[in-house]
């Protein structure tokens, strides 16, 4: 391992463009849990999922008032920052860091430090609303402020013509059958096509077209290193993989402080 970490720490030393992929597994340090791990959030409840389908959540008044129960309660609004985000922001300060696509609607890696103009959210983020008819867009804590004084399924409040809107409101993350914003995976593609290392860290890579960025980036010459808690889909391209703590290896990788 230690020989591993510093062949990759001398190749983060020489490249000069990095992308950053970050999946659910850069943020469990910080109390987030991921989906799919054994402590995931579908792990434990398979109901979850349901709710983060959009055509459930349209479609069931009862889906959407456990979605909002759920969102008061959201280990997202205490989290902090942990180590594996701060290292991405020494990245940054190096000159290094191309961009970095986020799997992750948590807004950590902004709230570490991360210029969010290097930010693409792929995913969305969970800090805002949207209403599905109007389109309004909005602070969640507005929302849970609403759900907390009573309302169980708050609806879009926007006036226009005399009619108040009414649309259903949802977390702005994409959510399973909904589109992704094409220019977000257009970004991300042409980052990953422009880097000469990609670090893959914290992510199965079983989700598309996040997990396409490693082939994309590997086809156009980059160095790829994944770094994981568990054995990903494109382990078998990387040039390194690294099974580990990412707030304890990531830091090594990048040349971090070891108090970061």
């Amino acid at each position: 391992m230690d020989g591993r970490v510093a062949e990759v720490r001398r190749w983060v030393d020489e490249a000069e463009r990095i992308v950053v992929l970050t999946g659910a597994g850069i943020s469990t340090d910080s109390g987030i849990p991921d989906f799919r791990g054994p402590k995931g959030v579908w792990t434990r409840n398979p109901g979850a999922e349901r709710a983060a389908t959009l055509q459930h959540y349209l479609a069931d008044d009862e889906v959407r008032r456990g979605a909002w129960r759920n969102r008061l309660e959201a280990p997202t609004w205490t989290a902090e920052p942990n180590p594996g985000h701060r290292a991405v922001v020494v990245l940054e300060r190096r000159g290094k860091l191309l961009a970095l696509v986020t799997q992750n609607i948590d807004e950590l890696h902004q709230r570490a430090g991360t210029d969010p103009a290097l930010v693409v959210e792929l995913h969305g983020t969970a800090h805002r609303t949207v209403c599905w008819t109007c389109g309004d867009r909005r602070p969640m804590p507005e929302m849970l402020d609403r759900v907390r004084a009573g309302e169980d399924d708050p609806r879009c409040l926007v006036a226009a013509d005399g009619q108040v809107c009414g649309g259903i409101i949802k977390s702005a993350t994409i959510s399973f059958g909904q589109q992704l914003v094409p220019q977000d995976v257009q970004r991300a593609e042409q980052a990953a096509a422009s880097c000469d290392l990609l670090l893959a860290v914290g992510s199965t890579l079983s989700v598309v077209p996040a997990a396409y960025l490693v082939p994309i980036a590997k086809e156009a010459g980059a160095r790829v290193v994944i770094l994981n808690a568990e054995p990903t889909a494109y382990d078998h391209i990387a040039d390194a993989v690294i099974n580990g703590s990412i707030s304890e290896v990531l830091p090594e990788l990048v040349g971090a402080d070891p108090q970061l």
